[in-house]
């Protein structure tokens, strides 16, 4: 086992009522795909994480057109796939959408199987009810998941805690329970519209495993000049969270993120509010969280066709 592989394996923690154990970094999916990462690059990146420990990957059926997955697909070769807790999501709305996009991700990841399948981007509140709906995109994920094509249900959201919370009540409302949920925590977080606040102490109540995201908020919090990357990962670290999910796009960054790992020790309630006293002027109104405040982060505002059409039950509804 490479050096610190075995110190990293041993804080593997559980992924809510699911049992897994999986390692508190994961690898974003996104940064494998951007232009300025080169697929060798990218594949280097994957394999290495594996190699010191890490096992959660993260993606998504949109990332990069596409690129992102396929590429993760390719590091996955050669034995990597049994190795991994493999994660993508979908935007789909719609049961029909829902089912081409799980069918084209399985053939992006060349897998079989995909052990977590998120609803991406719950970013709405008329999102909960169109996913739930009877021609839902859950409806798709559930029969996936008989079929033996994926292995858990989960959502992700980073706009406004309430739709997170709201999704969970609709949920409820059809007899179901995710396994997971994703979503922004990070040192700016807990000043202004609050997932760790809100939705965390739902989900440990629940039981729902944690998929914490944003850290960094793609490096927009570390121009405040508040705080450094390692705080950032110490402090996710440091919630009750799974997995800190952090985008990788060079080695050097991949370094970071396992040394932050393996330099994490529990914070004292005073270091926590110390931390949060170094961001509290300036996260107050959203201004370093922007997939909070704007639409730059909202993929599917700019493609809404990837959602699906609307259940046929609204359409009938509509005025002619």
């Amino acid at each position: 086992m490479p050096d610190g592989a075995a110190d990293i394996v041993s804080r593997y923690r559980v992924l809510g009522k699911t049992g897994e154990r999986v390692s508190p970094i994961g690898i974003g999916g996104w940064h494998l795909g951007l232009p300025t990462v080169d697929e060798q690059l990218a594949l280097r990146i994957v394999r290495t994480a594996i190699d010191r420990g890490v096992n959660f990957m993260d993606n998504s059926w949109d990332y990069n057109e596409g690129k992102s997955e396929t590429r993760m697909g390719k590091a996955l070769r050669d034995g990597y796939r049994d190795k991994v807790f493999l994660m993508t999501k979908i935007d789909a709305r719609s049961k029909r959408e829902a089912t081409r996009q799980l069918d084209e991700s399985l053939r992006r990841l060349q897998t079989d199987r995909i052990d977590l399948v998120q609803h991406h981007e719950v970013i709405r509140f008329e999102d909960p009810h169109r996913i739930f709906d009877a021609e839902g995109a859950n409806a798709a994920l559930v029969e996936a998941r008989a079929a033996g094509k994926i292995r858990y249900i989960g959502f992700t959201g980073h706009k406004d805690p309430r739709i997170h919370l709201h999704m969970l009540e609709v949920a409820k409302d059809h007899g179901f329970s995710f396994d997971t949920v994703q979503m922004p925590l990070n040192v700016m977080d807990a000043h202004y519209r609050s997932f760790e606040q809100l939705v965390l102490p739902e989900l440990v109540k629940q039981k729902i495993g944690v998929l914490g995201m944003k850290s960094m908020a793609n490096g927009i919090i570390l121009k405040s000049r508040t705080v450094t990357p390692i705080e950032c990962l110490h402090y996710a670290l440091n919630l009750p969270t799974s997995v800190v999910i952090t985008g990788c796009d060079s080695m050097e960054i991949l370094d970071q993120a396992l040394g932050a790992l393996r330099t994490f020790r529990p914070m004292t309630a005073a270091d926590v509010q110390a931390l949060l006293a170094k961001t509290k002027a300036v996260a107050s109104h959203g201004e370093f969280e922007l997939f909070k405040t704007s639409s730059i982060f909202d993929s599917t505002a700019t493609h809404p066709d990837w959602l699906g059409e609307e259940p046929q039950r609204v359409r009938r509804m509509m005025p002619a």
